[in-house]
């Protein structure tokens, strides 16, 4: 992906290529279905969602998709995993693997009920 300032979440996904488009298109519908309310915006120039703050953020890499819940999330699911390359507050999946909805699901959840 072309390193540009973003506009918005659509411009990001555009510009990326045949390999990361559809994961950052499934990582998208993924966050939308968990997070209806959310409002999609560019954070740190990456797509992110937030309601009364960014709740997660997710990016093309290289070989990955990045997927950043911020630490609470990656700590709970630590166990889950432990497949995954995982810093701090971010995953990373890597782009010859399917994305694994169900715990990206359970992780976006998690993030949610932080923020009440």
């Amino acid at each position: 992906m072309e390193k540009r300032k973003w506009e918005s979440v659509q411009e990001y996904l555009d510009a990326a290529d045949e390999k990361e488009k559809p994961y950052l298109e499934k990582m998208r519908a993924l966050i939308r279905e968990e997070l209806p309310d959310a409002e999609e915006c560019i954070s740190y120039n990456m797509p992110a969602y937030r309601r009364k703050k960014v709740l997660v953020y997710f990016a093309a890499g290289k070989n990955h998709l990045g997927f950043y819940p911020t630490p609470g999330p990656i700590e709970h699911y630590a166990e889950d995993l432990k497949e995954y390359h995982t810093s701090k507050g971010s995953v990373q999946f890597p782009y010859a693997k399917p994305l694994p909805e169900e715990l990206i699901r359970k992780m976006i959840r998690y993030r949610a009920e932080e923020e009440k």
